[in-house]
């Protein structure tokens, strides 16, 4: 519980503490974002971390001057096409194993259904559409693996998708920093952007329920 509490003040005030994170840390700062980046992506266990708001938040300290806006759009651009990379092939490998478990402790079976049912209706383009969208994000790359899709094919849309994803994020929050509006409400501009990419999915899951009722 601690650890949630802790996860969602890191979200909720996620200016606030990417400001710790840059006075304490300086120019490691960037490893440290390219590591919470790549884990969102490329880890299937940890769908919960900050994506979009962390981007962001960051495109707004570049604003100000506290990190390079250019930076941080090659080097998390980068974190995001190694975590799908990394979650394709873990998702080729071990992923057939995993999925057809009834009772897997670590991943939620329903999470990882809902998104083949996805990935099966929009094909490839899921890759580049699951960028924007939580969840959804962290399970498109690991059911491509165990779909078998080809990797030709998935590479490509990995680098459309993490470039497109990382570069809406950066520089919107670069070039919106300093309105006033954003910049005396930002954790409702946060809350705003947790919200607006939750109604996909949530928009997908109450589909689902009621064409099965």
């Amino acid at each position: 519980m601690e650890l949630i509490n802790t996860l969602f003040d890191f979200i909720i005030h996620i200016d606030v503490h990417l400001q710790q994170l840059i006075a304490t840390y300086g120019s490691w700062t960037y490893a440290i974002l390219f590591l919470i980046i790549f884990c969102e992506t490329g880890l299937v266990i940890t769908p919960f971390l900050p994506g979009d708001s962390l981007l962001f938040a960051a495109g707004t300290f570049a604003a100000a001057g506290s990190l390079d806006p250019w930076w941080l759009f090659l080097l998390l651009s980068i974190a995001a096409f190694l975590g799908d990379t990394v979650n394709y092939w873990f998702g080729a490998i071990v992923g057939p194993k995993i999925f057809h478990k009834e009772n897997v402790k670590f991943l939620n079976k329903e999470y990882l259904e809902r998104t083949h049912k996805f990935y099966e209706k929009h094909g490839g383009k899921t890759i580049i559409f699951a960028r924007f969208i939580p969840i959804i994000r962290t399970f498109a790359p690991f059911v491509a693996g165990i779909g078998r899709m080809t990797y030709i094919k998935f590479i490509s849309y990995n680098i459309i998708g993490g470039i497109l994803w990382v570069a809406t994020f950066v520089f919107a929050g670069y070039y919106f920093a300093n309105i006033s509006v954003v910049k005396n409400n930002f954790t409702m501009v946060i809350f705003a952007i947790i919200i607006i990419s939750a109604i996909p999915p949530v928009i997908e899951y109450l589909r689902i329920k009621f064409k099965s009722k």
